[in-house]
């Protein structure tokens, strides 16, 4: 019984360490036209060594991005333009944060954190739609990974060595 119990856990370990060892988002649903609560999991550095920034790229669709404040680190919002005007709360929005970068820490290899923003997720996307939040991670010396592998028709997240964090959008 124990040794049955011990392979189950050792199995299940198994299955889900590769999912974690990629950065993901927390919640990987949202609402369109709701805001969502995006919660970057960035589960540890770059080969060994610590992060220094972490920057995410804002799928267009995805507008009034509002990051939280992380102590220790500075935030950077680098404001574009729209392809298209987009309603929210009966303004139309046409520019906005296109990208978010948390810098000046330090997370060890050997440690986790999150990064947090809140955006409205516009009716440009469907439901079912799969949207991706391309990240890329700098780490000490120039080590860097970029988490920005979309999985193609067919495939999933764990088929690629360094896959973008996505969500799914749901019904309103």
């Amino acid at each position: 019984m124990i040794r049955t119990s011990m392979a189950a856990l050792t199995l299940a370990a198994v299955c889900v360490f590769p999912a974690m060892a990629h950065v993901s988002l927390e919640t990987n649903t949202a609402k369109t036209g709701a805001n969502y609560k995006a919660v970057l999991r960035v589960p540890h550095g770059c080969d060994g060594k610590s992060t220094i920034a972490v920057r995410v790229r804002l799928p267009e669709g995805v507008i009034s991005v509002k990051p939280m404040p992380k102590p220790g680190w500075k935030i950077e919002k680098t404001l574009g333009e729209y392809a298209k005007a987009y309603e929210h709360y009966g303004e139309q929005e046409t520019s906005g944060v296109r990208e978010l970068t948390w810098s000046g820490g330090n997370l060890g290899d050997d440690e986790y954190d999150e990064f947090v923003f809140r955006a409205y997720i516009t009716d440009a996307f469907k439901p079912g739609q799969v949207v991706a939040f391309p990240v890329v991670q700098e780490c000490v010396g120039g080590a860097t990974t970029r988490w920005i592998e979309v999985p193609a028709e067919g495939k999933t997240a764990d088929d690629y060595a360094h896959p973008a964090p996505t969500l799914t959008v749901i019904e309103k």
